[in-house]
């Protein structure tokens, strides 16, 4: 009896949650039915004045208006699709979320113009937003550094395939400041390894920061930390090799008279004890 009971309540609930499933279906299709009527009022999409709506599209934006932008210009891109009016509203549509911060959307509406359109008069000015968005994506050295490497990606080939633009300047400062942040990462890297008297690992990671990063703030401190693992590794033959080949880094960052006091002593020692 109980089990007939339950059996009964089951399936009332099942048609329960197929007719409210129905409901929402209905309301979907609705939706989208009322969709592709037309994103102005009742105006059918082919009686669209796309002309009209792009104008409305930049002044928005040019207000700083830029959800209002966004719809606008994706109703000509929607509509007028494959045209240079839906190909000039694709680049602002990328502007748009560029200026209001969303650069994730952004990057993927440039880069839909120039897969859409590689001649387009937009496609120089979209491929260095790309790498600005890139760039400002960009974290913390101490952080996951993917958006920066595919910063570092973009930036270059923008260099490579425009060299007379007069974004230049700006790309090779961005390039610098990333390559530099990258240096630090990998530098922390190697000190961690170092505390942690792995300095196997310590100096393999080291050794990438000088052949990476070797125009980076990072590569003097670098040259002085290998000195060292090689002193803790008991290896003074290739510290003195890596000492005489370098020595100028460590005269930068004046550490000379500490690393000779190493080689002195046979032993790495602070600053405060040779003082």
């Amino acid at each position: 009896m109980w089990d007939s009971l339950l059996r009964g309540k089951f399936l009332v609930q099942k048609l329960k949650e197929r007719k409210d499933l129905m409901r929402i279906a209905a309301v979907f299709l609705l939706c989208m039915t009322i969709g592709f009527t037309g994103c102005a009022g009742n105006t059918p999409i082919r009686d669209i004045d796309y002309e009209a709506e792009f104008e409305k599209g930049k002044a928005a934006f040019n207000k700083k208006k830029y959800v209002k932008a966004q719809l606008l210009f994706n109703t000509v891109v929607i509509g007028a699709s494959h045209t240079e009016l839906g190909d000039d509203a694709l680049f602002y549509l990328g502007e748009s979320h560029y200026f209001a911060k969303e650069y994730i959307l952004a990057i993927s509406e440039y880069d839909r113009l120039i897969r859409r359109m590689p001649f387009s008069p937009f496609v120089e000015q979209a491929r260095y937003r790309i790498a600005k968005s890139y760039v400002i994506l960009s974290p913390k050295y101490f952080r996951d550094q993917t958006y920066s490497d595919k910063a570092l990606g973009k930036l270059q080939e923008f260099i490579d395939d425009y060299p007379g633009s007069n974004r230049i300047s700006e790309a090779e400062i961005d390039i610098r400041e990333l390559r530099n942040k990258m240096s630090h990462k990998a530098y922390e890297t190697g000190i961690l390894y170092m505390k942690l008297e792995e300095y196997k690992s310590a100096l393999i990671t080291f050794m990438q920061v000088t052949d990476l990063y070797y125009d980076t703030d990072f590569i003097d401190l670098t040259h002085l930390k290998i000195i060292e693992c090689h002193f803790q590794k008991g290896e003074i033959d290739e510290a003195r090799a890596h000492y005489d080949l370098k020595r100028k880094n460590i005269e930068n960052i004046k550490m000379d008279d500490l690393v000779d006091e190493w080689f002195i002593r046979g032993e790495v020692i602070d600053r405060i004890e040779l003082e």
